[in-house]
C-alpha cells in the first residue's frame, strides 16, 4: 500500500502548508489581544511621528489591547491635556497610520514610588 506524500498530495488540509513568517506573527498577536502587528508596529514604531515631538517627550504608548491604546505619562498634568486631546490623537492614528483607537487609557508613571530628589535635604 502506498502513503500519499503530504507535500504533493492536494487532499492535505491548507493547515498543513507552511506560512509565512508575517502572518504566523500576526494571528499570533490576534489571538492574544485582538491587534495585528501593522497596527502593533505603526503605534509604537511611528508614534512620536504620529503625535509630534512635544507630545513624544512626555507620553509613550505602553499597551494597544483590543482598540485601547494604554499611554504613560511623566507628569499628571499631562494626564489632563492627554485626556483633552483624546479625540484629536485618536483621529491622527487612524488618518496617519490606519489604526482605529477606541479609547485611551492614560497612566501617570511613577505612581506610589517614592521620587528621586535631585537636591540633598541636608547640606
Amino acid at each position: 500500500m502506498c502513503q500519499a506524500d503530504p507535500m504533493t498530495d492536494r487532499r492535505w488540509s491548507s493547515a498543513d502548508d507552511p506560512v509565512p513568517v508575517t502572518a504566523a506573527l500576526d494571528e499570533v498577536l490576534r489571538s492574544l489581544r485582538g491587534t495585528d502587528r501593522r497596527q502593533v508596529g505603526g503605534v509604537f514604531g511611528r508614534w512620536d511621528q504620529v503625535v509630534g515631538e512635544v507630545i513624544a517627550a512626555h507620553v509613550r504608548p505602553v499597551r494597544l489591547d483590543e482598540r485601547v491604546l494604554v499611554v504613560e505619562v511623566d507628569e499628571p498634568a499631562w494626564a489632563t491635556q492627554v485626556t483633552f486631546l483624546s479625540d484629536d490623537l485618536r483621529a491622527r492614528l487612524l488618518s496617519e497610520i490606519g489604526v482605529e483607537v477606541d479609547r485611551l487609557e492614560v497612566r501617570v508613571a511613577g505612581r506610589g514610588k517614592p521620587r528621586r530628589r535631585d537636591t540633598p535635604l541636608v547640606d
